[in-house]
């Protein structure tokens, strides 16, 4: 893969994140601590020479690894970021019909909700891919949701020529997606090229590292020797396997993650 690929990708993903930056009056960028977002992260002080000129949000479901939290913690202040890291609402205060992990999952969406009225953000940068998931594909660079979140993935605006529908209409917010054109690997192989800091459990231990990071007890390991981002590289070029194979929801009933995202969920 040559390097003007990875040029185009960054070149789109600035322009998108200015464009969001210019339009949208009260903006916030949702962390998460993984891959994608801390390219996304990497990407923002880029296009704002080396700051990050809004606040940054941590859903922190306080069952975090701890690795992420140290990350979290250590980069939040050498990037100089603006941070929010609000607790999520209670396991009893989502939907109980929902299975387990993804349940525990809703709590994200609840405390989004809670961020959006505490703080009145009218945008949400987000770090999701048309790869990582089927509903995700759905997606576009700039998508209207209800203010309570809810989004209908079968009413989306078109986005032609890089015309990008960035108005917020009264009771709603945008959630703005710079990375929705990246593959996984695309994640990757910028992250070799810029020597961009992951969270440590993206590398083998012990024969086994996190491929997709979420909670403790959300998340599971899959096997690999791969230590250096070079050698994640060559291990993805070689599966067929999803990338999300270690998340616990997505093995669950089949439209819990529809349920979840029509309700908010990232």
């Amino acid at each position: 893969m040559s390097l003007d690929h990875l040029d185009a990708l960054e070149s789109e993903s600035v322009y998108i994140l200015r464009e969001a930056f210019n339009q949208i009056d009260r903006l916030a960028l949702l962390w998460s601590l993984g891959k994608d977002s801390n390219v996304m992260i990497w990407l923002a002080r880029k296009a704002f020479f080396g700051r990050v000129p809004f606040p940054v949000v941590h859903l922190d479901t306080e069952a975090e690894f701890a690795e992420a939290y140290a990350f979290r913690d250590r980069y939040a202040a050498e990037w100089g970021l603006t941070l929010i890291a609000d607790p999520c609402p209670p396991l009893d205060t989502v939907d109980p019909s929902l299975p387990p992990a993804s349940r525990f999952a809703a709590r994200k969406s609840e405390g989004l909700k809670a961020c959006l009225v505490r703080y009145g953000f009218q945008g949400l940068i987000a770090g999701i891919r048309r790869d990582e998931q089927k509903i995700r594909a759905k997606e576009r660079f700039f998508s209207p949701r209800s203010q309570d979140a809810g989004w209908d993935f079968r009413d989306q605006p078109p986005e032609f020529w890089s015309q990008y529908n960035s108005g917020v209409a009264p009771g709603t917010h945008l959630r703005v997606h710079p990375l929705l054109s990246w593959t996984e690997i695309d994640i990757w192989r910028y992250i070799a090229r810029e020597g961009i800091p992951v969270v440590p459990l993206y590398f083998a231990r012990d024969g086994y590292r996190y491929r997709s990071l979420g909670e403790v007890g959300t998340t599971l390991p899959i096997p690999s020797e791969a230590t250096t981002v070079d050698a994640i590289i060559a291990e993805l070029a070689a599966t067929k396997t999803e990338e999300r194979g270690g998340r616990v929801m997505d093995h669950e009933a089949e439209d819990a993650f529809e349920r979840l995202r029509s309700s908010g969920y990232l």
